[in-house]
């Protein structure tokens, strides 16, 4: 079921979800409702060109999430419910709290075991991923996001290190009259979320706050999890020039629980099972577990100097308190090189981001630009110890490891966009990236465990440019290029070797440079249905992966040149009558270009001896992924159905396993009603209608072959909500 068949060229679609695909996307030619709302067909987005612009006239793949779509029918728990709508995006619940979700764009971050690497996550501006490019997603709060942007392509490298795609959320604003809305949610596996939202507007003054509560039981054994979560926006606009907006978020997630992965005889055994950690104990015998208590604070002032010139300046200011045990054994501990089985992180972050928007024209013809530069600094201090005292395990132990690591990136950015003619629009950008990582060792042992300390610095210059061209009114094509880089983590960097003669941060490993080339047509049909088509190709220079893993530390290294190539499609149309219909389309050939040697599944590895064929699938990353939805909506409910295919998934990189090919189906439907003063929503979902068994996630290069993880059964779900205005 898991093991290696023959590698295969591009494959036909499944039928079955293919012919529902089609089925979602056909009508849409010539069958669009004329009077419905076209902003749904052309929304307004920021992320692009950082200032409002229409999507449909930007020479780029960005689409918008919209509060629709991120709430009507769903859990409002974790974002993977509203990007797996948007083509390029790979978005997994993990069923695993504690390593947060599965993020990748265009393959970028399909590597990552924990967290989200490669792509740029923000919210509303503030960065949720580091200045190294580990990012997290668990703060994202979906009961206040007004939307979600999702960049794809060449234009992604304008925001830096780590920016193989982008994900901005917006936070909604208040509404005109103070409103007390609470909600919850039930369901499945002891699921349940409650929280109240409060919003409105008092003279110059926009504010909302919403505060929850998530826990559940999970879905596998030792998998529980409690998530407390604060979000607030306050926004103050003193007169028609200037406006000053305050972002704060917190989140407490204590003692969540980890599983683990699974290996494939244990999926097939029992998919809920928790992982192995040996032959005898398993992941709760280790009480594997991370807490995490994240709180920052953003503020946004922009002012208008004239009728052509606008500045922009962010500042930010957040800490991160982790603490997490990991299913190690003690003998796998004893080494004097390793870090322990507990990691205990203590960081601060903060940063600021200066931007200056002019409109003027060259050639009679209209030009804009934005000229901006960022500072984003990490400063942590890390600490490991034994998961054990004696033989009591899942407790914190004597100390083995002790460090201050510093990362701060220093960037200057320039992008502009010219209107040649009325048909003809060039855009373009260019930025420079210097990103630095100094660590400071505490814990040597002379003759045993080395000095670590060491120091890294990457630069790029990324420069990006694109054309537009007006087929029809309603009809654009674009082309478009950028070169763009990824450093490694951190983790990625901390260790040069895995033996004393090798100190200090790994000096060979180099940053991933890429090369993203795109193309794309964009058609609007009637006043509310959009179709987005789109080809690309990346090559990378560097593909950072595993080399060795022994004595607790792992050791990074370049896989060699990358190739990514692929296409996207997406449908969105309303119809007369309340239908409605969605559809999208990703397939992707990535593939290592050259061959390498790496470690086997099963640690330790003193050298990497295995080889890694050229050709071969980079892991984690689907063949195709698709997704539709069709359905009706009325003032007073809403129902669809929602179909998912996702293609099988290399779990390594030499190819030995997969994840299986899954088709799943999903129903929702939602209510509507209002009485005075209150609006009442209730909705009732239920996931993997069919009661499929798959494997959701992977994780990559997984220990000891634990490389699954598997998806729930059939689910329901039930949950309601009032808005009370006053």
């Amino acid at each position: 079921m898991f093991h290696r068949p023959r590698r295969y060229a591009a494959r036909a679609f499944t039928r079955p979800l293919a012919a529902s695909l089609i089925a979602c996307t056909l009508p849409v030619i010539g069958s669009a409702q004329e009077t419905a709302d076209a902003g749904r067909a052309s929304p307004v987005v920021i992320t692009g060109t950082r200032t409002e612009q229409k999507a449909f006239d930007l020479p780029m793949s960005i689409d918008l999430v919209d509060k629709q779509r991120i709430s009507d029918g769903q859990l409002g728990v974790n974002a993977s419910e509203a990007l797996v709508t948007v083509p390029g995006v790979v978005a997994n619940n993990r069923q695993n709290y504690a390593q947060d979700l599965q993020i990748s764009i265009r393959g970028f971050g399909s590597r990552s075991t924990f967290g989200v690497r490669g792509i740029r996550l923000y919210a509303d501006g503030i960065p949720l991923t580091m200045p190294d490019g580990q990012g997290q997603a668990a703060n994202i709060d979906l009961a206040t996001a007004k939307s979600i942007e999702v960049l794809r392509g060449p234009f992604s490298s304008l925001y830096g290190n780590s920016s193989g795609g982008v994900i901005s959320v917006f936070t909604e604003d208040g509404p005109p009259d103070f409103t007390v809305s609470p909600y919850g949610m039930y369901g499945s596996f002891e699921t349940w979320k409650a929280g109240t939202k409060v919003g409105g507007t008092s003279g110059n003054v926009n504010y909302v706050f919403n505060v929850s509560r998530f826990e559940t039981s999970g879905y596998r054994d030792w998998s529980a999890a409690q998530r407390d979560m604060m979000n607030g926006k306050i926004t103050v606009t003193p007169d028609d020039i200037q406006k000053f907006t305050l972002v704060v978020n917190y989140l407490n997630q204590p003692d969540t629980q980890d599983p683990l992965g699974l290996t494939a005889a244990q999926v097939a055994q029992n998919p809920r099972q928790a992982g192995s950690v040996t032959a005898t104990q398993t992941a709760a015998d280790y009480k594997v577990r991370k807490s995490i208590d994240n709180a920052q604070v953003g503020g946004v002032y922009e002012r208008k100097l004239s009728e052509d010139d606008m500045i922009r300046g962010l500042v930010y200011l957040g800490d991160r308190q982790v603490t997490q045990y990991l299913g190690v054994t003690p003998g796998a501990q004893a080494p004097a090189s390793s870090g322990g089985g507990v990691i205990d992180l203590d960081r601060t972050f903060w940063g600021v981001d200066l931007r200056w928007v002019h409109r003027t024209s060259l050639g009679a013809r209209p030009l804009s630009f934005t000229l901006g530069t960022n500072y984003d600094r990490q400063t942590e201090r890390r600490q490991g110890y034994n998961n054990f005292i004696g033989p009591t395990l899942g407790v914190l132990g004597a100390l083995r490891r002790d460090e201050d690591n510093t990362v701060y990136n220093f960037d200057q950015y320039a992008q502009a966009e010219w209107l040649v003619s009325d048909r003809w629009i060039l855009s373009g950008g260019v930025r420079y990236s210097n990103v630095t990582f100094r660590s400071t060792d505490y814990f040597i042992i002379p003759g045993t465990n080395p000095n670590d300390s060491g120091s890294r610095d990457f630069d790029q210059l990324s420069p990006v440019a694109a054309a537009l061209y007006k087929l029809t009114p309603t009809v654009h094509a674009y082309a478009s290029f950028g070169r763009g880089f990824e450093t490694p983590t951190f983790a990625e960097l901390a260790y040069q070797t895995t033996t004393a003669s090798g100190a200090g941060l790994n000096s060979t490993i180099q940053a991933n440079r890429t090369r993203n080339y795109e193309m794309g047509l964009k058609a609007l049909v009637g006043r509310d249905t959009r179709l987005n088509a789109a080809i690309f190709r990346i090559n990378a220079d560097n593909e950072i992966t595993v080399q060795q893993n022994v004595g607790g530390r792992s050791v990074f290294q370049n896989a060699g040149p990358t190739t990514r190539t692929g296409f996207e499609l997406a449908a969105d149309a309303r119809f007369k009558g309340g239908f409605f219909a969605y559809g999208a389309a990703t397939y992707i050939d990535a593939t290592f270009d050259s061959s390498f040697t790496t470690c086997p599944p099963a640690p330790p590895c003193a050298a990497a001896n295995v080889p890694v064929a050229a050709g071969n699938a980079i892991p984690g990353i689907p063949g195709y992924t698709l997704y539709g939805e069709s359905g009706w909506r009325a003032s007073w409910m809403e129902t669809a159905i929602e179909a998912r295919r996702s293609d099988r998934v290399f779990v390594n990189d030499t190819n030995s396993e997969f994840a299986q090919a899954y088709n799943v189906y999903n129903w929702r439907i939602s209510f509507r009603q209002e009485v005075g003063k209150v609006r009442f929503t209730e909705f009732f979902r239920i996931d993997n209608l069919l009661d499929t068994a798959y494997v959701g996630s992977v994780i990559v290069n997984g220990a000891n072959g634990r490389f699954y993880e598997p998806s729930p059964g059939r689910a329901f779900y039930v949950g309601a909500s009032a808005a009370i205005t006053f």
